[in-house]
């Protein structure tokens, strides 16, 4: 997929790029699919700040997605490859032979005119949703369900691929974009092929502007701050942080600290962790 380069008119425009020509970013949402997405800027129902660094960001509105893929043995044709603000992966509208129209995540190649499927008896191709037990071993998934009928939870930013790895009585072995493998029941589902907008994470925004239309306010250094506003503030130059670990503004460890406790209930579906080398 082609990443557009400006030509240095300003310094803003000197690093910009831009990633084009999968989808139509002139195409209009389909109405009836879109719902009104408040903004909470970070902040709860009293209105102080939980989450830093957030803010408004430029307007959107949500597009339903159809994680869950069940609707079995109708084909539906591609009507094209919109873009979706709330998400870094490209959408794909489908037009069912029956009048339905939905919209899925978009596979990486696929394209308006293909017509894809979902259901026990559906091909491998990309853009198919088939159950676990139904798709060969070393095929590259994504949207994958971690509980039947839920819908798609794994693997589903852009770019992200997961691999069918192997399948041990009602089992089967994921290998996840991080490394882990893990274990899902032979009655999820996925759809079939890499997720679309491979090259997102070679884009870059090239303005602070930019990165305030998606909402991301600036974020100060503590080792710049003084002691009274951070424990990294203060000290003569560079001055290292002074402690065993990096911490947050409030003393808690961060940075590589790890949070999972111990005897989790999830730790038994985990063959391999992402950790492991």
């Amino acid at each position: 997929m082609p990443i557009k380069h400006f030509k240095p008119t300003s310094p803003g425009r000197r690093q910009m790029t831009v990633i084009y020509g999968e989808a139509d970013r002139k195409a209009r949402p389909l109405k009836r699919l879109l719902r009104y997405l408040p903004a909470s800027a970070g902040r709860n129902h009293q209105g102080r700040i939980t989450v830093r660094h957030r803010a408004r960001g430029h307007k959107r509105r949500y597009r339903q997605i159809d994680f869950v893929r069940r609707k079995d043995g109708v084909p539906a044709r591609v009507a094209q490859i919109e873009y979706d603000p709330n998400r870094t992966a490209f959408v794909a509208l489908l037009h069912y032979a029956d009048g339905d129209k939905r919209y899925i995540l978009a596979p990486a190649g696929l394209k308006p005119g293909d017509v894809v499927m979902s259901g026990p008896d559906a091909d491998i191709r990309p853009g198919n949703a088939l159950p676990l037990s139904h798709i060969p071993v070393g095929t590259i998934i994504h949207n994958i369900e971690l509980y039947p009928g839920k819908g798609g939870q794994l693997a589903r930013a852009a770019g992200a691929e997961a691999q069918l790895v192997a399948k041990e009585g009602d089992w089967a072995h994921v290998k996840l974009p991080s490394g882990e493998v893990r274990l899902v029941r032979l009655e999820c589902r996925a759809t079939i092929g890499q997720v679309s907008n491979i090259d997102h994470e070679n884009r870059k925004l090239g303005k602070a502007g930019r990165a305030r239309w998606l909402g991301r306010r600036p974020a100060v250094r503590g080792s710049a701050m003084n002691p009274v506003d951070h424990p990294h503030g203060g000290g003569e130059g560079k001055a290292p942080i002074g402690r065993p670990s990096p911490v947050s503004p409030w003393g808690k460890p961060t940075l590589g600290k790890r949070t999972r406790k111990k005897n989790h209930p999830t730790d038994r579906f985990i063959i391999r962790r992402r950790y492991e080398k």
